[in-house]
């Protein structure tokens, strides 16, 4: 399982430009190149069951007719992960932290099938007060696999 939390950048008239911020600076404090870009992702071979982008508007990209939809959650499908959570719009930190807990406590505590995990999650928070608004916790959706994840 990969799971980024971090922030992410799309570009939908040319999703090749798209990617993902990780660390721009080593350990030392020296600038590297920490952009994760969809060239890169193609790249990767992800032995992964799921890839959480915890990041906004992952889950968008370009519509190319006869192709679908091309961005992250695509480039991460090709590096191999049969399954991605990601955002359609910009999403609130403190909305999404209490997302994911509730996700990987289904995910792992009840061994809920990813699909499943994120619904409960959604639910529970949608109970919560501060967060009964859609925008707060409909965000994320599962694309690609929906049946339950080969455990190892």
């Amino acid at each position: 399982m990969v799971h980024l939390a971090t922030h992410a950048l799309l570009d939908p008239r040319r999703p090749e430009l798209s990617g993902v911020v990780l660390s721009l600076v080593d350990r030392d404090g020296s600038p590297q190149d920490g952009y994760l870009s969809m060239n890169d992702l193609y790249g990767l071979r992800l032995d992964a069951e799921l890839v959480v982008l915890s990041a906004c508007r992952t889950g968008l990209g370009k519509d190319v007719r006869g192709e679908g939809l091309i961005g992250l959650t695509r480039g991460f499908m090709y590096a191999g992960a049969p399954r991605v959570v990601a955002s359609l719009w910009k999403v609130s930190d403190r909305a999404t932290a209490h997302l994911m807990d509730r996700f990987y406590a289904a995910l792992f505590g009840e061994k809920l099938a990813p699909a499943e995990a994120l619904r409960k999650a959604q639910r529970e928070l949608a109970k919560e007060r501060g967060f009964s608004a859609p925008f707060a916790w409909a965000a994320f959706v599962l694309q690609g696999e929906w049946r339950p994840m080969r455990v190892r």
